[in-house]
């Protein structure tokens, strides 16, 4: 027996993006007929083995505000105590390296997912909301229709075949990029990074590798550095720990394919043997647990870009089937918000009866250049990760420049004022050169140096400006003044870019011979010198 359905959207994948979009679409549109297509069975395992724990401002704004899972994140997921860094390379005294961190929680909410609990939350509301998701379905092909004709999906759920006839077709299926392989649209980015991971059903409590009163004093709570996005951080890799609200750990290491090739630790008994000699204190931790490991992945090469994402004709692509960058900042969440945004803009626009096509390149436009911007804090910047100083520089950078610009379009919610992004074009436009000329001074400058590792703290907290840009995301604004806040951002920015070449210069005198983007003043100022 074959079934056949008919809907207005058939969505591709319902893990975290294809759940969230239904989610979405069924908030904004009470009377639209939803199919998801879903490979695995639900309930999934708690910490499964997807990655994308870590929810970072953007993607948290939206599973938390957008789709209202607020009370669902505070009950059974972790609030995080921000990101941290140590530069633990080699080392097994945690309080003898410099760290960068909060000394308390940000004020805007963040926080650590167990993918596992998330994504079967999502599929009972997904149920109780009257979309037709369908686990243990397998999509064999789709075929579009011409013209207005609707297109046809075919499937197999639960060993029987069905078709699905559907106005809108999304990809939402991951790495296996249904549309994307059909339509030959995979792209190659330039950035060849690799990353093994792994959970453990246990805490791995960083506070405890410590005994040093001074160390734990710092942060208030104390002995709650455990709920932080952990990073241990050395030339040309990074490793995570994440803790999961089911109990479980998960850790990951993360590298640049030259560097660090991935056959020394594409097993649990290699990556063991890597971290013995790189991040000593997470070996043992993983050590005396491991009668507790859950499990063990590893991806080649796993930033990935695509020629297209959002088409005229009705089909659409989102979250890892279309574009994926990097783990490091964790903006995956952050790029399924806005491109599940921008579905949700196109399909109320084609039941408005409008023109796709121009909106679609409008919006993929927009799309990719925020998807550019945000690869150049990668790309190529690997090998100055064991740089204490010049990393602690950039991100306090590459947060400024992601809370300055691209996070007040989102929760503004002006990602399709076409308005707005039309007038303050130049402005962004002078943005994103300022991030790619400093991101090729942050390279600069970590060749020029020899970098230096101090017990010390670099704490945002005394950074005044820094915090102010976090707790002020959430504010109420109007036209005049979101155009106003982006302006202030950007003159921040320039600020934050002169001071920065000026710190780097007087300290180094290779780059004695660095132009200054402006003038610095003492607005927005650093952390003292780590050495």
């Amino acid at each position: 027996m074959s079934e056949n359905l008919q809907a207005d959207v058939v969505i591709l994948g319902g893990g975290l993006a294809g759940l969230c979009l239904a989610l979405q679409l069924r908030q904004r549109f009470a009377d639209l007929a939803i199919v998801v297509l879903e490979r695995n069975a639900h309930p999934l395992p708690i910490a499964a083995h997807k990655v994308g724990e870590s929810k970072v401002e953007i993607g948290a704004h939206y599973l938390a505000d957008t789709l209202g899972l607020r009370q669902h994140l505070d009950a059974a997921h972790i609030r995080k105590f921000g990101f941290r860094f140590f530069w633990s390379e080699g080392r097994e005294d945690l309080e003898g390296v410099t760290e960068l961190g909060v000394s308390t929680v940000m004020p805007t909410p963040t926080w650590q997912i167990d993918r596992g609990i998330l994504e079967n939350h999502l599929g009972e509301l997904a149920r109780e909301r009257g979309i037709d998701f369908r686990d243990e379905s397998t999509v064999r092909g789709v075929d579009f229709g011409v013209g207005d004709a609707a297109h046809v999906v075919r499937a197999t759920v639960h060993g029987e075949a069905m078709t699905c006839s559907a106005r809108w077709v999304i990809d939402a299926s991951g790495r296996a990029g249904v549309i994307k392989r059909k339509l030959g649209l995979a792209e190659d980015n330039g950035h060849d990074c690799n990353a093994v991971w792994f959970r453990i059903d246990a805490m791995l409590a960083v506070d405890d590798w410590s005994v040093d009163q001074g160390w734990a004093d710092r942060c208030e709570p104390r002995h709650e550095r455990w709920r932080s996005t952990n990073h241990l951080c050395g030339p040309g890799y990074w490793v995570w720990l994440i803790p999961l609200g089911s109990g479980a750990h998960s850790v990951g290491i993360v590298c640049d394919a030259k560097m660090h090739p991935l056959e020394t630790m594409n097993n649990f008994e290699r990556a063991l043997e890597w971290l013995r000699q790189h991040q000593p204190l997470v070996a043992r931790a993983c050590e005396e647990k491991r009668e507790k490991l859950m499990d063990f992945r590893y991806l080649r090469g796993y930033s990935h870009g695509c020629k297209q994402v959002f088409s005229g004709d009705r089909w659409a692509l989102t979250g890892e089937a279309g574009v994926f960058l990097d783990p490091f900042y964790s903006p995956g969440s952050d790029f399924i918000a806005i491109s599940n945004t921008y579905i949700c803009e196109l399909i109320e626009l084609d039941r408005a009866g409008k023109p796709l096509g121009p909106y679609a390149r409008i919006f993929e436009q927009l799309y990719f250049s925020f998807y550019n911007n945000t690869l150049s804090l990668y790309r190529d910047n690997y090998a100055l990760f064991g740089d204490a100083e010049v990393l602690s520089i950039k991100v306090i950078w590459d947060y400024a420049y992601y809370w300055g610009v691209l996070c007040p379009l989102v929760f503004q919610n002006r990602l399709a004022d076409i308005a707005l992004l039309g007038e303050m074009q130049d402005d962004l436009i002078e943005a994103a050169r300022l991030n790619l000329d400093m991101q090729a001074f942050f390279r600069r400058w970590a060749q020029a140096r020899t970098p230096d590792n101090n017990a010390v703290m670099l704490d945002q907290q005394e950074l005044a400006w820094f915090v102010g840009m976090n707790a002020h995301l959430r504010d109420a604004l109007s036209d005049a003044e979101v155009r106003a806040r982006l302006r202030g951002n950007i003159a921040l920015l320039r600020n934050l870019a002169a001071t920065t070449v000026a710190r780097a210069r007087a300290a180094c005198p290779g780059l004695a011979g660095e132009d200054l983007p402006s003038t610095p003043d003492a607005s927005t100022p650093l952390f003292a010198a780590v050495a």
